[in-house]
């Protein structure tokens, strides 16, 4: 396996499972962390190291270092595994995805940002979604054909029970006290927001054709996704909040091995769903819209990234990053993206407008 964003979340859980099976890891990759990366080579003996920053290539411990997004592609070229887990935070992990597409790998994408922005582009891609809840719909989607509508669920971040007129005081360190999950700064921020549910909505869309999907809050996140079908009937995928299940669905061709605990049911408390409140959530407002015209993904997106990182580094309010995403879709309108270079376009306008 080739295992791109080696150090972050995603990766560390992948590469503790790839450990129990013995997997063979010929590529890891990873951004600033080189204390741990030292670390993964030394356990896994990887064929190619890849980096960020010229830097720190004195500071790895490998004979053959490649750096930035060239280095990574060199890597997916050289490289004859079939499997590439990219686990990439944001809009830099696009390029790494369109180049296993090129070389035919079989992508585990964690990568959500590929294909909001760039879905259209990755069709016909070999993918396999890293996602709790994509994980769940593939699952519940074997073949079935009358479905009549698929539901994601979320668990409401950070700020589930909080008061709407409080929100315009919180901090960062109060957005990334999840209640449920143990994730990456971004993508905790994202769940606070909401965003992470609008872009699992569009991923779902480019993964499984489907249109009428909608997400319903799941304080729990023990029911991951539902399925409903023409006749009246429905059925959930249940499972503890872990992403090491997703992750050993997407790496792993047999899945007969424990993962989780066992969900005791006699146990569990009950279960209540809720409808996404979008005067709480407003990002959430775009669904539709996004659904109707997926090229509005690489707009959400930039300016998404942009302000989330304001927020985390104290230069911007937590409502402030839902205002500024409607602020750039007022300005830019609906994209026209004939190639795949007009996504790269768009997403640095969007950062430059921001700026």
């Amino acid at each position: 396996m080739i295992v791109f964003g080696s150090t972050g979340s995603i990766g560390v859980n992948a590469l503790a499972l790839a450990a129990t099976k013995n997997m063979k890891i010929s590529a890891l990759a990873c951004g600033e962390n080189i204390k741990l990366l030292n670390e993964q080579i030394e356990r896994f003996k990887p064929e190619f190291v890849c980096i960020k920053n010229h830097k720190d290539k004195s500071l790895v411990k490998h004979k053959r270092v490649f750096v930035g997004q060239e280095g990574l592609e060199k890597i997916l070229k050289e490289c004859e595994d079939e499997l590439f887990l990219n686990a990439i935070v944001g809009f830099a992990g696009l390029r790494s995805s369109l180049k296993a597409k090129e070389c035919h790998k079989n992508i585990a994408l964690a990568n959500k940002e590929s294909l909001v922005v760039a879905g259209e582009f990755l069709k016909g891609a070999k993918i396999i979604p890293i996602d709790s809840e994509h994980s769940a719909l593939k699952f519940l989607l074997q073949k079935h054909k009358n479905v009549k509508k698929l539901y994601i669920t979320a668990s409401g971040g950070a700020f589930w029970k909080s008061k709407i007129k409080d929100l315009q005081k919180v901090s960062a360190k109060d957005a990334l006290k999840h209640p449920t999950w143990e994730m990456g700064a971004k993508i905790t921020i994202d769940s606070a927001t909401m965003a992470n549910k609008l872009f699992e909505i569009i991923e779902a869309y480019h993964l499984y054709g489907f249109k009428d999907i909608d997400a319903l809050i799941e304080p729990k996140s023990i029911i991951h996704a539902l399925c409903e079908f023409k006749n009246g009937s429905s059925t959930a995928y249940f499972s503890y909040a872990d992403m090491k299940l997703a992750i050993s669905q997407a790496i792993f061709k047999k899945h007969n091995t424990k993962i989780l605990e066992y969900i005791d049911f006699v146990k569990l408390s009950g279960l209540k769903f809720y409808r996404v409140n979008e005067r709480k959530y407003p990002i959430f407002k775009l669904k539709n819209e996004l659904l109707n015209y997926p090229s509005l993904g690489v707009l959400i997106n930039a300016a998404n990234e942009v302000l989330v990182y304001k927020f985390l580094k104290g230069k911007c309010g937590f409502l402030d990053i839902s205002k500024g995403i409607f602020k750039v879709l007022n300005h830019f309108g609906i994209p026209k993206l004939d190639n795949i270079l007009a996504v790269f376009e768009y997403d640095t306008k969007v950062r430059e407008y921001l700026r």
